[in-house]
């Protein structure tokens, strides 16, 4: 069985060290929200050398757009979204210190670089647990954007917070390492792992 590692945030170099691709980790204290307009935004401010809303050094993003939250509830469903869309604005933010960064789906090789270069990981939560997830969530706010609507950006308080390690520092690539073990199978290994 694996054990699973809880951390929490703000996250060190020495905490990320230890993350590999494929880990079960349980993240405790704050996330940031941020999708593809909160991140054009982020990038642009970084462009344009003004400071960020947020200190991002030490800190997880959260590819979310959370549904509205119910009565008594401190967010509605919150499920990843696809991480791909951050690609092309997430390795500014890994230069500034981002050091993890929670979605779905593989990222680009120019994210990978940047995570390895400046230690930073990725991690995949589930989507079609958005529901379960929201409850791992105990405190929601909006912090900057607040016109985008679902989209800007949050401070989540979160509590074992459950994600998979994908890309580690150490070129871990989890998904790739999924597609050699099932590529290695042959048509009779698949045959005899199916009883009739």
């Amino acid at each position: 069985m694996i054990k699973t590692k809880k951390i929490k945030t703000p996250v060190t170099d020495d905490t990320i060290s230890d993350l590999r691709a494929g880990d079960k980790v349980e993240i405790t204290g704050i996330l940031y929200t941020a999708r593809d307009a909160a991140h054009k935004r982020l990038v642009q401010l970084i462009k344009e050398g003004k400071d960020l809303p947020f200190d991002i050094n030490g800190q997880i993003l959260y590819f979310v757009g959370p549904t509205p939250s119910k009565p008594g509830m401190p967010i509605g469903s919150a499920g990843p979204t696809t991480s791909g869309r951050m690609d092309p604005y997430s390795p500014y933010l890994i230069e500034r210190g981002l050091k993890g960064m929670i979605g779905k789906g593989a990222r680009s090789g120019g994210v990978i670089e940047a995570m390895i270069k400046h230690r930073c990981v990725y991690f995949a939560a589930i989507g079609g647990v958005a529901a379960l997830l929201s409850k791992r969530i105990k405190k929601a706010e909006i912090i900057a954007f607040e016109d985008l609507g679902t989209e800007a950006i949050r401070v989540l308080e979160v509590e074992d917070f459950p994600v998979i390690v994908i890309n580690d520092i150490y070129g871990g690539d989890l998904y790739k390492e999924g597609l050699k073990q099932y590529s290695s199978l042959n048509i009779h290994d698949i045959i005899n792992c199916h009883p009739r």
